[in-house]
């Protein structure tokens, strides 16, 4: 049996955690703030509860691993529901698009509906990402990741010098297409000029698989956190919240504890599951990454009538704002959540009235977060590194890092957004340290 520290109490500490507990380790969690969850988790105002994180995931079969192989099966902890609709675009010229999951056919009357030949030009894009999706969850997503890849014909794929930016311009003329396809990268602060074109296999993945939620009703997103938190009892985890890390120490260049600010633990095997620069141990590893930026957020509790939207709903534009829907409220009421990116140089539900949403006099409650504000409440941005390009692959720490077992799981080691990528971050993790 190893001692295992896993430093960070988010989904992917609280993943990595849950499945090395299970193979027989001794595992102790350190999180520096009270409450375990990260940004997968809620915030509640006078009745209304909104998600904090994102509010559906992907890959449903990443998280039923998850909790198969660590506890109870998923089906009997949570409600996870498809989602018919994954988001709907609203446009500058007036025009929208809902987008429908899981289904090719679906998804090609719903462009052609937009513009005649527009849904064939759709899916011929979603497709041209199929052998990307088959190469790199069998050469990179499911086995730890190695900067030098054994296979040069997987390694010149995974480092190719195109990015997704440059594929949509050849690709489509119509700029909506290119504004749908660049999204879910846009949103989390990144550039599409320095993202790696394979990630747009996120448009096959949505396609393919759909999006699933745990509807409000049932807690939202924020219940996966709170199911595997109870699970750390279960596994038999050591847990301390509120106990900052300050650093990992090493003798003869291997971990063998980490320091706290109360005090040392004593180690066999290092987690990160947070932003490396914040360890001194790893920092000189990750200096030339930055983080992705979180956008404004802000909270709004609404009552009596307001527009019926889609889960999640996109006004294209500068600023460019998401409006999330979905969330607790009283009876009556309603729970939305707007993320704003871009010149916002006005007060963000002002900017929400002039897209043509105007809540301003059903708002009963508001709660603003800044981007300093987020990234000061988890000590990190929840969106991981930012994709500065090519050489971004190079500059990222891998599941095994540079330090002699010191392992890293999380956003920051993730190769794509959201839940499922941290989850396979943490199953490498897993399956690096091996059972005991």
């Amino acid at each position: 049996m190893a001692r295992v520290v896993v430093v960070g109490g988010g989904f992917g500490g609280l993943a990595s955690a849950a499945r090395l507990a299970k193979q027989g380790h001794e595992v102790t969690l350190v999180e520096r703030r009270e409450e375990l969850g990260g940004a997968l988790g809620s915030i509640s105002a006078d009745g209304f509860t909104w998600d904090t994180g994102p509010t559906h995931t992907l890959l449903p079969a990443v998280l039923r691993d998850l909790f198969r192989k660590t506890g109870r099966p998923l089906e009997r902890e949570l409600d996870l529901v498809p989602q018919e609709t994954v988001r709907e675009h609203w446009f500058e010229d007036d025009t929208r698009v809902r987008l429908p999951g899981g289904s090719r056919a679906a998804q090609l009357r719903a462009f052609d509906e937009l513009a005649p030949g527009l849904g064939q030009q759709w899916c011929d894009h979603v497709a041209s990402f199929a052998d990307d999706w088959e190469v790199l969850r069998r050469e990179v997503l499911e086995r730890p990741w190695e900067r030098e890849l054994a296979d040069p014909a997987v390694t010149a794929r995974v480092f190719t010098r195109e990015t997704l930016g440059r594929r949509l311009r050849r690709t489509f003329r119509d700029e909506r297409l290119r504004l749908v396809a660049a999204h879910p990268f846009v949103a989390d602060g990144h550039d599409p000029r320095n993202v790696p074109v394979w990630l747009g296999m996120q448009a096959y993945l949505e396609q393919n698989f759909g999006a699933w939620t745990v509807p409000g009703e049932m807690g939202g997103m924020g219940r996966v956190a709170t199911v595997l938190a109870g699970r750390m009892a279960t596994r038999g985890v050591t847990v301390h919240t509120g106990t900052g890390v300050t650093d990992i120490e090493l003798r003869a260049g291997r971990a063998v504890a980490v320091a706290t600010t109360q005090g040392e633990v004593a180690a066999d095997h290092v987690v990160c599951a947070i932003d490396p620069r914040a360890l001194p141990a790893l920092a000189a590893y990750a200096r030339r990454t930055m983080p992705a930026i979180p956008p404004v957020v802000c909270h709004l509790g609404l009552s009596g009538d307001v527009p019926d939207l889609a889960p999640e709903t996109v006004l294209h534009g500068d600023p460019m704002l998401v409006v999330r829907t979905g969330g607790q409220a009283p009876e009556g009421g309603h729970a939305w959540t707007v993320h704003g990116r871009g010149k916002l140089a006005e007060d963000v539900v002002v900017a929400l009235a002039r897209a043509g949403l105007d809540v301003r006099t059903r708002i009963e409650v508001r709660v603003d977060r800044s981007p300093r504000a987020l990234v000061q409440e988890w000590g990190q941005s929840p969106h991981g590194a930012l994709w500065q390009g090519r050489a971004t692959l190079k500059e990222r720490i891998g599941t095994r890092t540079p330090v002699p077992n010191v392992y890293a799981a999380g956003a920051y080691t993730a190769f794509g957004p959201g839940l499922p990528y941290v989850g396979l971050s943490a199953a490498l993790v897993a399956q690096a340290i091996g059972p005991a």
